[in-house]
């Protein structure tokens, strides 16, 4: 097979991923299936976006309902009952007042980065007739060092890892990158005068699972509200039920600017969501943005089905309790290979297991040992398994982990090696 897998798998897809072996052809609950029957214990989510799991019962519901009616695209030229029910649906979980529909997290992004600079010019007295009021420069953002956003023209930009960006510069100007640890220099980065808004997200996903803590998340609020900057939680990966709360900024208690959402909404089907204030909504005109499917009937229905599964209080619950088996199993793997784990982060169905040593060749042999797994850097494991996920599959995934670890440490002579 060649790097990116075409030629022996007969396939024109552009090589942008090194895929796996294994061609999948059925998907069942936490499990997916390949073409040679083989199943295999599902602990990406598709990186976070099959919330409920392979052929859930209220997705495939929701979806034939959709297809019965015959209303799949319309345009947002006309209204549709599915489109305005999840919008006010929407803004009932997360305390937002509007929404904007689109088609993918990076979309939903570059959208709130629009609307958050026009926000800031209409502050600043900004009117279609004379432009810019004199001296205004308040067009910067503020991104997190370790922060993942997209990989369209301003979500790269405000990628942090240099790897992503440099093929693509120039990219969008004005983005100051800040390590998110240090208060001192946050307080510096966020420029009255220059900054208009600040991003964050509440639970890193791509650079390693790192929850942004609670008194921070809270003095973020503080500074960015008194100083007129827009604070953009980006909970793509990290919200709509993962963390065991509808929204996983909601034990800090702020409210944001604008908040995105994106993976989990419809269960696998492509949407992506802008939520925000009032006042950044009274800031946009009819013609500042637009989309041709963001938001269409067929795919805001399945959504609004998802949605109100997982932010059922009993839903909920039952992923804190799962949270609480995984985080459990994982410490007792610690306790018995602390040579090789060096760290567990995350909240609720979120997980980050950090080794001494690079996870390549862990997920790898996890895939020989029928479990998907997905890294978030080059040593930290990531674990997204649906929010259904059961204990005793938890506890299959956490053996058949351990023996890829037992397995790669052997080969490689890593110390810690269980005789």
């Amino acid at each position: 097979m060649t790097e990116m897998g075409t030629e022996e798998q007969g396939d024109a897809i552009l090589g942008v991923y090194r895929r796996a072996a294994p061609q999948f052809v059925r998907g069942e609950g936490c499990e997916l299936i390949d073409t040679a029957g083989r199943r295999y214990l599902d602990f990406t989510a598709g990186i976070g976006v099959t919330a409920l799991g392979h052929g859930h019962p209220v997705i495939r519901e929701a979806a034939e309902i959709a297809l019965e009616k015959g209303l799949i695209h319309t345009s947002n030229l006309y209204r549709t009952p599915p489109a305005e029910a999840l919008s006010l649906r929407l803004c009932e979980l997360t305390g937002m007042d509007r929404v904007f529909f689109a088609n993918s997290g990076a979309e939903a992004m570059e959208g709130a980065l629009k609307f958050a600079r026009k926000w800031a010019r209409v502050r600043a007295g900004w009117t279609p007739e004379g432009g810019d009021p004199p001296n205004f420069r308040k067009t910067g953002i503020v991104a997190l060092e370790g922060g993942f956003h997209g990989r369209l023209f301003g979500t790269l930009a405000i990628t942090s890892k240099r790897m992503y960006r440099a093929p693509f510069e120039p990219l969008m100007p004005h983005v100051t990158f800040v390590d998110g640890t240090d208060d001192a220099a946050l307080d510096r980065a966020l420029d009255v005068e220059t900054v208009a808004a600040l991003v964050v997200e509440p639970i890193q996903g791509e650079g390693g699972i790192h929850p942004i803590p609670r008194a921070r998340l809270q003095k973020l609020r503080a500074w960015t509200e008194s100083r007129g900057i827009a604070l953009i939680l980006d909970e793509i990966q990290c919200g709509v039920g993962r963390t065991g709360d509808f929204r996983a900024h909601e034990e800090a208690g702020v409210r944001p600017d604008l908040l995105i959402l994106a993976k989990p909404l419809a269960g696998g089907f492509p949407i992506g969501a802008i939520l925000m204030t009032e006042p950044v909504a009274r800031a946009m005109e009819p013609g500042d943005h637009g989309t041709t499917f963001g938001g269409g009937p067929f795919v805001t229905a399945v959504a609004l089905a998802v949605v109100n599964t997982i932010a059922h209080p009993d839903f909920l619950a039952a992923v804190r309790a799962r949270g609480n088996h995984l985080e459990a199993r994982l410490l007792e793997l610690q306790a018995r290979h602390p040579q090789w784990i060096r760290e567990i982060r995350g909240r609720g169905l979120m997980r980050g297991v950090e080794l001494s040593f690079d996870i390549a060749p862990v997920v790898a042999d996890a895939l020989t040992k029928g479990l998907l797994l997905v890294g978030a850097g080059p040593r930290t494991v990531r674990l997204l398994p649906p929010l259904i996920i059961s204990d005793q599959e938890i506890d299959t995934a956490m053996a058949r982990l351990e023996a890829a670890m037992e397995a790669v440490a052997s080969v490689q002579s890593i110390p810690g090696v269980s005789v």
